[in-house]
């Protein structure tokens, strides 16, 4: 099958807009209004356990923007002064793009209650970028048994998986993270060359790959068609794929995988900054990072250290051991090299 074509910028990456509009019953001075953008996954999992009880609970009406592509969203707010967004979840890459073209207000993190329970590294990134994370993900292997059996990202280029693998698209959240896993392939460390021998991987994996996919729900289909066998996919996505394919099996190879945190903004513009801070702190608390971090939830790992989470609740999570073989990518190097990359990339991947 041809590969797909990507279009970084199409305006139909944006799947939902103006969503929810939730307030609260009650007797109590209005709580105000706050508009939030965030990722166009498990929507009817964020409605019901973080957008609707947040609104309940502070007496805020909460209007909702769902999209595919966070950077699309973040470019398209960047060239509309009027946008009446208030806060955005964006993945990490998104966190050092916005914050280089100030689109983010600068955070008072003695309004943030529970960031004192953030760990030293997501500190450091909340104050290197002017963001908030609220969870941590990372990139591992979806597979079915019945078909195929792996362990580790070099088999990935077995010619037994000729035409069977899907993979994330250089644009997307992990997209870095798969050409950094060519280089690793070809051991070489891609700041070393500028990602030369990951091309050259990337060329080398290519008959194998059936789609570089732009979203992760594109994947369930693929599985129940049996037109792929194997894709590379961030561990949020694996509730929802395992709820329509419940034979997939998921790993995380031994030798490491690479993280990426999502973070919470306030932009420039937001006229209901105390609404803001309300919303992130609510993010952050306990309570809600234990709520969120369930499978039926938004499968989303706490990066609150009050929460812990026994073996069975952290499957599947960059939790435990899966977090101790985490590497966070350099995301100032990423992004100062991403348009080059994906002229590169379109030119072998998807053409």
């Amino acid at each position: 099958m041809k590969i797909k074509k990507v279009c970084l910028m199409a305006a139909s990456l944006i799947v939902a807009g103006a969503a929810i509009a939730t307030s609260a019953c009650s007797s109590k001075a209005n709580g105000g209004k706050l508009v939030v953008s965030t990722f166009g996954i498990l929507t009817k999992q964020m409605r019901s356990d973080v957008l609707n009880p947040f609104a309940k609970k502070n007496n805020v009406k909460v209007s909702a923007q769902f999209t595919a592509d966070t950077t699309t969203s973040l470019t398209q707010i960047e060239h509309n002064p009027n946008s009446s967004v208030d806060v955005i979840e964006v993945a990490q890459k998104n966190a050092y793009a916005g914050t280089k073209k100030k689109l983010y207000k600068k955070v008072d993190f003695s309004k943030i209650k529970d960031f004192k329970y953030l760990s030293s590294s997501e500190q450091k990134l909340a104050k290197d970028t002017g963001t908030v994370p609220y969870t941590v993900n990372s990139v591992g292997i979806i597979y079915n048994p019945k078909k195929v059996h792996i362990t580790e990202w070099d088999q990935l280029w077995s010619k037994k998986l000729k035409s069977k693998i899907a993979i994330p698209d250089i644009v997307t959240t992990f997209g870095p993270a798969m050409l950094y896993i060519a280089g690793r392939h070809a051991k070489v460390d891609v700041p070393s060359d500028g990602g030369k021998a990951a091309f050259k991987a990337m060329k080398e994996l290519k008959p194998n790959v059936v789609k570089t996919y732009d979203q992760s729900s594109d994947l369930t289909n693929m599985f129940k068609t049996g037109e792929i066998s194997v894709a590379v996919v961030g561990d949020y996505a694996i509730s929802m794929l395992q709820a329509t394919n419940p034979g997939l099996k998921y790993i995380v190879p031994a030798s490491g995988t690479y993280s990426n945190s999502n973070v919470v903004a306030i932009l420039k513009n937001s006229k209901n900054t105390d609404a803001a801070y309300k919303y992130i702190n609510f993010r952050l608390s306990e309570a809600i990072q234990k709520r969120c971090a369930s499978a039926k939830s938004l499968n989303n790992a706490p990066v609150n250290t009050q929460v812990k989470l026994t073996p069975a609740e952290a499957a599947n999570k960059t939790y435990g051991d899966v977090a101790k073989r985490a590497k966070s990518m350099n995301f100032f190097y990423v992004n100062s090299h991403l348009s080059s990359w994906v002229n590169q990339w379109n030119k072998i991947m998807n053409r």
